[in-house]
């Protein structure tokens, strides 16, 4: 029998009326002002030209009324709007890409900015850093939309680390929902007014189930564990699964994840037609042992001494090669073993097996704060899968900077955030890159090439950050997941004025800005031009608003005859607010 009409139109009115409910709930609440909205960037309430990305951006992924991890993105400013001769560059991460510990001038962003800008005169360029801590591909994804609106002409991404005990990992306190599709899903309905209300209605009554997967968007109880535990670092508070073996369903999860968010980010740049530069991600190999290893069967320790006491060439190899294959044979491999058998293999310069060996420790730690081979495995086939997508191989080039090819504390601090020299090598991977690419010449090809040895020496970074970098690492280290409970740390005597002033901005004694100018202050005093002029830039560069920092830093960048680089000072200044420029621009326009 056939339906009436009317019959459909109930039908059509039964279907319509939910969906009708929730769009007057949903308007209502925001006529109510009910809820929040987390954009990416934000204006910048010291000059209205200039936004910056919103420093708090972490909370978009936490109901409203609890605890939110200590993660903030480190505030450098942009243009609201982009420029006719703009040149921007977006920078995507985790703590790596966002130079942790050492802060912006370690960063990608940072090394790169001053660098791309000398190489593309007439050029107004902005390396904008998005990167942060403990953030992995759900984020980057997230971000992708808000990045696009701010027309970049590529992206660089350097992330990976994240994906089993990052913010949102699978392994994590801090999650979603149970599957890489249900997150991504959950949050695009973050900004949704009706979601908000639902979030905050839920947390605090989900604080007394008893969930084996702890949700951001259902439960507080996490939360409340993470108040008590204030006195940790980050890495104590994110790991939930301890001990994730090759072959479950957990490291699976993982490398899907990352996979399906990377694949999805991608092709959403490609749709935007903005090329993308990906690299590959490195951690310190060969002088950080496994964080958590399946217990090393008894005879095999019992060979290992025998190995080491062998001095018989012969005997040695063969006995060598008994052990790789015995520990390549394990029901459950031992991180430890293969982390031993590298370190023996790296005293003797056997530096394929060692390499071999350091790689099979770090994938089967249990302890998933360094990402395993597989992450690397996916970065170098999304290159291959998408045409606007190059490879960065920042691997490679930090293992050329490392004797024997192993990389360890000559380019690192701890188990994979760089020290200073490592953040320079990564962040001259990238800029080759760009070179080689092309991306950094105009319509003219005009375009300027700033060797290493001229970028390193002006590095955009101070003794002090260094020391109080080292310092921040010495509490990262003190505490879990290095040590089982926090523990008290030694910090090296300051043996200048410049260490003496990391140490006090360490300790909460200085902000950033209050160290940047006395060392300034103090480089004058010296009569250190070169360190001047360097603390000048980077102050000027953190506060494109400063009218009079940009001033001061095209002065003496105009004494010294840099040009170019002073013509983008003095411009920057006018744009400030600056009076009576025009006869410094003109003049630099036409030399």
């Amino acid at each position: 029998m056939k339906k009436s009409s009317s019959t459909w139109l109930m039908y059509g009115i039964a279907i319509c009326f939910p969906i009708i409910f929730f769009l007057l709930l949903e308007m209502a609440l925001r006529l109510a002002d009910y809820g929040q909205d987390y954009p990416l960037f934000i204006d910048n309430p010291s000059h209205p030209q200039y936004q910056l990305p919103r420093p708090d951006i972490i909370k978009r992924y936490f109901a409203k009324g609890t605890a939110v991890p200590p993660v903030s993105m480190e505030a450098n400013f942009l243009l609201k709007d982009k420029p006719d001769n703009g040149f921007r560059l977006f920078v995507q991460g985790g703590s790596t890409a966002a130079g942790y510990p050492y802060g912006l001038g370690a960063s990608l962003a940072g090394m790169l900015d001053s660098r791309v800008r000398a190489s593309k005169p007439g050029h107004y360029v902005e390396v904008v850093n998005t990167a942060m801590s403990a953030v992995n591909s759900y984020t980057l994804l997230d971000f992708a939309d808000e990045i696009i609106d701010q027309q970049p002409d590529a992206i660089l991404i350097y992330a990976g680390h994240n994906e089993f005990l990052g913010i949102l990992g699978v392994g994590s306190n801090f999650v979603v929902a149970g599957s890489s599709t249900a997150t991504r899903w959950l949050l695009r309905l973050r900004q949704s007014r009706v979601f908000q209300l639902i979030q905050h209605t839920i947390a605090p009554l989900s604080a007394n189930t008893s969930q084996s997967t702890t949700s951001i968007i259902e439960s507080n109880k996490v939360n409340k564990t993470v108040a008590n535990q204030s006195s940790r670092t980050l890495m104590s508070k994110v790991a939930k699964h301890k001990h994730i073996t090759t072959d479950s369903e957990l490291f699976a999860a993982g490398i899907a994840q990352f996979r399906l968010n990377m694949q999805a980010l991608l092709r959403r740049y490609g749709d935007a037609n903005i090329p993308v530069l990906l690299s590959t991600i490195a951690s310190n190999e060969q002088d950080h042992p496994p964080f958590a290893s399946h217990p090393t069967p008894v005879a095999l320790t019992t060979q290992l001494n025998v190995l080491q006491a062998q001095t018989n060439p012969k005997q040695a190899k063969l006995l060598l090669d008994q052990l790789v294959y015995a520990a390549s044979s394990l029901a459950l491999p031992s991180a430890d073993v293969h982390f031993k058998l590298g370190q023996y293999c790296a005293a003797r310069k056997l530096s394929a097996c060692a390499q071999s060996q350091f790689s099979l420790a770090t994938e089967h730690d249990l302890l998933r704060f360094r990402a395993p081979v597989a992450i690397n495995e996916v970065i170098r086939a999304l290159a291959a899968e998408f045409s606007h997508v190059k490879l960065v191989d920042a691997q490679t080039a930090l293992r050329q900077r490392s004797p024997n090819q192993l990389i360890g504390r000559n380019v690192m601090l701890e188990h994979l955030h760089p020290n200073v020299s490592g953040y320079f090598v990564i962040a001259n991977a990238f800029y080759e890159r760009l070179w080689q690419l092309g991306l950094l010449a105009d319509t003219s090809q005009r375009q300027v090439y700033v060797d290493a040895n001229t970028a390193w020496q002006r590095r955009p970074i101070l003794p002090s950050e260094e020391y109080k970098g080292f310092a921040d690492i010495l509490t990262l280290m003190a505490d879990y997941p290095f040590t089982d409970s926090p523990q008290p740390i030694t910090l090296p005597t300051p043996h200048n004025w410049e260490t003496a002033l990391g140490k006090a901005a360490h300790l909460k004694q200085v902000s950033w800005i209050d160290m940047m100018q006395t060392a300034l202050k103090r480089y004058k005093e010296d009569k250190d031009i070169d360190m001047v002029i360097k603390t000048t830039l980077i102050l000027a560069d953190a506060l494109p608003h400063d009218g009079y920092m940009n001033l001061q830093a095209a002065t003496v960048l105009d004494k010294r005859q840099r040009n170019v680089e002073a013509l983008y000072y003095y411009q920057r200044a006018q744009r400030a607010g600056g009076m009576g420029l025009e006869k410094h621009i003109a003049r630099l326009l036409i030399n």
